[in-house]
């Protein structure tokens, strides 16, 4: 248990809920020599939940909304105590996990931060050396000798999320409420987090955002219907996220054509037929020809290149290059092409092409292994790409 922070074993969770409002004692008295199918029935949130998080980990957990997700989170933070199991949490803990907990809205932006400082743990003089740090993060310095209840919830979440990332805990623990600031805190945000993990900080975050667990966590699980039905490298959980929703979309459509391998799957509305793949000293090109099965609207079409070790080394979209592309007719042929710099270092590479809706929730084909390319330079290198450099002169300067 030396390296690990939090371990939980075979944890499940049930809540009760009642059949009728009861507004009096007398009714609730009743109610407890009732059968439960009168009086309440029992809801499984999280059964046999297993996973370790091992110290200066980097972990996500992803689900669905009404999976269990947020119900661990608060059982981890200690807000919540499990039916059965074990689950333990070696070192401090500060969790950021709901908005507007420990806060007043009655009191000043100032007054909050020393509150909910007492309510981590920390002294009125620690709170004290890091206040100046705490704002300064949040931007609020103008504003914080005004009531909260002016503040805007975009505010609150910034001041909410900078205390808690100052608190210097062992562990933190971050829920989706980040996606309540703006564009430019959350990239604030997220540059914290590679602090975070440059510095080797236990981190758990729940997340809807794909992007994010690919970029930040070492490992990862999913929870669907109260069970982790995915754990492993954060590639492999966000392709099983993304997937859940082509298989419920498939389900809701009148015809389909999904394959649900590992290495492909999607609803099969657009699907990749040919891929072509050069590789010169330069440049490697990729080419994959769709073919519609469906009327679709407007498609995005993208590509990612895996690494001899599998991780994901390039990735790019036509939405992120702001190509428009058209509908897409029933029976319709397309063709993409990407020009890539070959910056790859020496060794074997794969290819995934996908393609999917504008929300980027329902998946037409994600297609792993499509192609297959092998680079060989004259140096062998430890970085992950090996660009052409060049290297200027330096002339010695005279003390």
């Amino acid at each position: 248990m030396d390296d690990i922070a939090i371990k939980v074993a075979h944890v499940h969770k049930t809540f009760k809920l009642p059949h009728e409002k009861q507004s009096s004692i007398k009714g609730a008295l009743i109610n407890v020599f009732r059968s439960s199918k009168h009086g309440y029935e029992r809801q499984q949130v999280l059964k046999d939940i297993t996973f370790e998080v091992k110290k200066g980990e980097f972990f996500g957990i992803v689900g669905r909304n009404g999976s269990g997700k947020s119900t661990l989170l608060k059982l981890l933070a200690g807000i919540y105590i499990p039916n059965s199991g074990d689950l333990q949490v070696t070192g401090n803990l500060t969790p950021f996990i709901e908005l507007g907990v420990g806060f007043n809205p009655e009191l000043t932006g100032r007054e909050n931060v020393f509150l909910n400082g007492a309510l981590l743990g920390f002294s009125h003089k620690e709170v004290e050396k890091l206040y100046d740090d705490i704002v300064a993060f949040a931007e609020l310095e103008r504003f914080m000798d005004q009531k909260l209840k002016n503040y805007s919830s975009g505010m609150q979440v910034r001041l909410a999320f900078s205390i808690a990332i100052k608190a210097q805990s062992d562990i933190l623990l971050i829920d989706e409420v980040l996606a309540v600031g703006d564009a430019a805190f959350q990239r604030k945000c997220f540059d914290h987090f590679m602090l975070l993990k440059k510095n080797k900080q236990t981190v758990v975050l729940v997340t809807h955002d794909m992007a994010a667990v690919r970029q930040y966590c070492d490992r990862a699980v999913m929870i669907d219907k109260g069970a982790i039905i995915e754990s492993g490298k954060p590639e492999e959980v966000a392709q099983a996220y993304q997937q859940l929703f082509s298989e419920e979309a498939d389900a809701n459509a009148e015809h389909s054509d999904t394959t649900k391998s590992g290495k492909r799957w999607g609803t099969g509305k657009v699907r990749a037929e040919t891929i072509k793949l050069t590789v010169k000293d330069d440049l490697v090109t990729l080419s994959a020809q769709y073919k519609a099965s469906e009327d679709v609207p407007a498609p995005i079409f993208g590509f990612t290149v895996y690494g001899p070790n599998g991780n994901n080394i390039l990735e790019g979209n036509t939405l992120r290059q702001k190509s428009t592309i058209s509908d897409l007719k029933k029976g319709e042929l397309l063709e993409t092409t990407w020009q890539i710099p070959n910056v790859f270092a020496s060794g074997n590479y794969s290819v995934a092409v996908a393609c999917c809706d504008q929300s980027t929730i329902e998946y037409y084909d994600w297609f792993n292994g499509a192609a297959k390319f092998k680079v060989t330079k004259e140096w062998m290198t430890a970085g992950a790409v090996d660009p052409p450099l060049e290297f200027k002169s330096i002339n010695k300067l005279n003390r």
